[in-house]
């Protein structure tokens, strides 16, 4: 049976750079590598022809004799020591690829024991700590003026001891002479395998120590109890939240600190309403009050305020008084008040009361929205 084309077989151009080859048969390796691909009967032989694809097109001269005479230029040598990977400086080739970095590629590199990498770069460069999230409950006045607040942490920092190092008398690892990794090598079916695994004894630090730091216990962190002090600004809101720069866990290997976030939940009040920066304040009036006006003494966020209220006013009338709500410092921006009235009817009344309504019933208070329903009531009859 006819070979198929190499640059069909790994999914590229004849005019494919090197980087694109190599990147096309990291992906091919993966989508058919037998013990990925347990379930496709096809994965094995898929397999074999990618590695023979790319044994051919990663090499130029290779490659060249193939662009010119097709398989027969390359003798069939593709096709020669596949089950054997002797030839090949790191499993494929001269790609440094490997049965744990298809399974990485898989896995987003996420899996125990290979978060640091290959070659120990990742455990041995500076890594920033993690960030710390705190919900804050609020009362409605605090979260409206801000306030300044204190916060109990338990914080992971360095350790002071031994100075984030875990110990004393530094010396190379022994076991990965410094690498941060131990590479194995694995024999299947299809050849060679190399793996490279966190060193287990230094832990991918590439460095061990003649003693332990008794603080830590060898960890170079602690947990600490702390108190901090934070301003928190005026206009704060449920959900917002506030980043405390460097308040977080401590870095590793000289990476700066995490940051402490703040979630804020605030009450609810007993009168005012917030929606925005604007606050809603609901006010009651009596009858008279209503009706002939009044001047009214409300509550703001800032104070006290008189108020005047015209006469005729119903329930539901709004009144806006400018710039008496949040004064946003996040936003710049401050808000309005509105000031909602509501009629509150009497539930009871005196005798005297009552003869002075029977007489002001007696009189023509009737409007013009009163006599036009009267007039659709009796046309409705």
């Amino acid at each position: 049976m006819s070979k198929k084309d190499y640059y069909e077989v790994l999914g590229v151009a004849k005019d494919a750079s090197e980087k694109e080859i190599k990147s096309a048969f990291r992906k091919k390796a993966k989508q058919y590598h037998p013990d990925l691909n347990k379930d496709n009967p096809d994965a094995e032989e898929k397999f074999k022809e990618v590695q023979e694809a790319y044994s051919v097109l990663s090499d130029k001269s290779k490659r060249s004799q193939y662009d010119r005479f097709g398989h027969a230029g390359v003798g069939g040598a593709g096709g020669a020591g596949f089950s054997d990977f002797s030839g090949f400086s790191s499993g494929f080739g001269g790609v440094d690829i490997d049965l744990d970095d298809i399974i990485d590629s898989v896995f987003g590199g996420g899996r125990s024991g290979f978060s640091s990498g290959f070659g120990g770069s990742r455990r041995n460069s500076a890594r920033r700590g993690d960030d710390l999230l705190i919900r804050v409950d609020l009362s409605f006045m605090e979260s409206v003026h801000g306030t300044e607040k204190d916060f109990d942490l338990d914080v992971v920092e360095n350790c002071k001891k031994c100075k984030g190092k875990g110990g004393f008398d530094e010396e190379t690892c022994s076991t990965c002479h410094g690498s941060g990794t131990v590479t194995s090598e694995q024999h299947t079916l299809f050849g060679a395998f190399l793996t490279k695994t966190t060193c287990p004894d230094c832990k991918g630090k590439g460095k061990t120590y003649k003693k332990k730091c008794s603080e830590c216990h060898g960890s170079g962190k602690v947990t600490e109890s702390k108190t901090i002090t934070v301003n928190i600004p005026a206009g704060i809101n449920t959900g917002d939240r506030l980043r405390v720069a460097g308040k977080g866990n401590a870095g590793a290997n000289g990476g700066e600190a995490g940051d402490l976030y703040l979630e804020f939940h605030v009450k609810s009040h007993e009168y005012f309403e917030r929606e925005g920066d604007d606050i809603y304040l609901e006010v009651p009036l009596t009858l008279t009050e209503a009706l002939l006006g009044c001047k009214k003494i409300i509550p703001t966020i800032n104070g006290n305020l008189k108020l005047t209220v015209p006469s005729g006013t119903s329930t539901n009338d709004k009144q806006r008084i400018k710039g008496r709500g949040v004064d946003n410092k996040n936003r710049r921006h401050k808000g309005n008040m509105y000031v909602v009235f509501k009629v509150v009817m009497p539930k009871k009344l005196t005798r005297e009361q009552k003869k002075l309504f029977e007489k002001l019933a007696k009189t023509d208070l009737e409007d013009k929205e009163i006599l036009e329903f009267d007039k659709f009531t009796e046309k409705n009859a």
